[in-house]
């Protein structure tokens, strides 16, 4: 089970001890949950419920896709360009150096090959067809957005990784060396050597770990990447909270802003922002183009897959809010203020890419995945 990690030692866990977030044991989130993010009423779906889910959870069939790689061989024309692969994974352009955020080539979003959330589709272009890369960003340590065999891949380059404290751990443990793995705490910057490229870490309101003897063991953060003209914000994962006025008045602003808008649920509310508080959280953030992830590629709760951007089209005010939704490896510039287009509603095929559909596993087995990992899962 390499793909469950390794737990920080040493050092990694000292620094983490020294954090205002550790209570003695663990992690926590400190900062006060806002009120009415979270039904205390509502129900948390069982794992059960989660696996054995309706077709509705998954597209009918492929989605369109594109295949970026000749666009990548032409500089963005404003500097900053954003090609999303799917789920929280983007590769940014930011002044002439290329970012990867949380990276998952992987089949599914779980330690196990048979079990659990499988992607609706393979990503557009192969991990090694990509164009050479300046830094690997990685939030946390979930199964979504830390993926073992898309790291396994990587440690044959020589890429560097920025992560959150704590999450280093992994890293090593499955091949990729020290020196070529800088872990964060909260506002602290790292410039990439060698570029013009600098890396901070700044709150979030989330958790971490991967089975459940390692519960928030590892930190968990946004994002912010900055070129000499650009600022990108990427969230992670995270609730809403007031500290995006901070991160905002710290680190922006911002030319475009990655909030994640899927896998949210009312008992969720503290922990997922979901498409109405990322909207708020775009306004706490002082604004910029809007491009929503998490979306569209794993099913991580039980609301219809196209809910989230569904949602946030509806509620978001096109005259007060740009709003970035390319197809799945679609580079694309913010500075552009495309009008958008529903291209997930047009049910056309992508080329020759096979739609996958979720398992229906026997209870046994929603029992067996429920007593190793956390959940929510992301």
């Amino acid at each position: 089970m390499k793909s469950f990690g390794k737990p920080p030692q040493g050092e990694r866990l000292e620094r983490l001890r020294d954090l205002p977030l550790w209570d003695g044991e663990r992690l926590r989130n400190i900062h006060p949950v806002l009120p009415g993010l979270r039904d205390p009423l509502a129900p948390r779906p069982t794992l059960r419920e989660f696996l054995c889910g309706d077709d509705g959870r998954t597209p009918p069939e492929p989605l369109p896709a594109d295949d970026p790689r000749g666009v990548w061989l032409r500089k963005p024309a404003s500097g900053l360009r954003a090609t999303w692969l799917g789920h929280s994974t983007v590769l940014l352009e930011i002044d002439g150096w290329r970012v990867l955020t949380d990276p998952v080539w992987g089949q599914r979003a779980s330690p196990f090959t048979l079990l659990g959330p499988k992607r609706f589709q393979p990503v557009p272009v192969g991990l090694r067809d990509l164009p050479e890369i300046d830094a690997v960003v990685i939030s946390h340590d979930h199964y979504d957005h830390l993926d073992y065999p898309t790291i396994r891949a990587l440690a044959k380059s020589k890429v560097p990784f920025v992560t959150s404290l704590g999450v280093g751990a992994h890293l090593e443990n499955w091949g990729i060396a020290p020196s070529r793995i800088t872990e964060l705490v909260w506002w602290q910057s790292h410039r990439v050597p060698g570029t013009g490229l600098t890396i901070t870490a700044a709150p979030s309101q989330h958790f971490s770990g991967r089975g459940l003897k390692d519960r928030n063991q590892t930190l968990w953060s946004s994002m912010v990447m900055a070129g000499d003209r650009h600022r990108v914000f990427f969230s992670g994962d995270t609730g809403l909270t007031t500290e995006y006025e901070s991160i905002r008045d710290r680190l922006g602003p911002f030319d475009l802003v990655m909030l994640e808008v899927g896998a949210f649920h009312p008992s969720w509310g503290d922990i997922h922002l979901g498409p109405a508080n990322a909207l708020a959280a775009h306004r706490l953030l002082g604004g910029g183009v809007l491009m929503p992830v998490h979306w569209g590629t794993f099913a991580l709760a039980t609301h219809a897959w196209d809910e989230p951007v569904e949602d946030l089209l509806a509620l978001a005010d096109p005259n007060d809010t740009a709003l970035l939704l390319p197809r799945l490896g679609e580079p694309a510039e913010p500075v552009e203020r495309r009008e958008v287009q529903p291209w997930w509603r047009r049910g056309q095929h992508a080329g020759n890419l096979p739609a996958t559909r979720p398992d229906a596993p026997a209870a046994d087995a929603a029992d067996q995945l429920s007593g190793q990992l956390p959940w929510p899962l992301d």
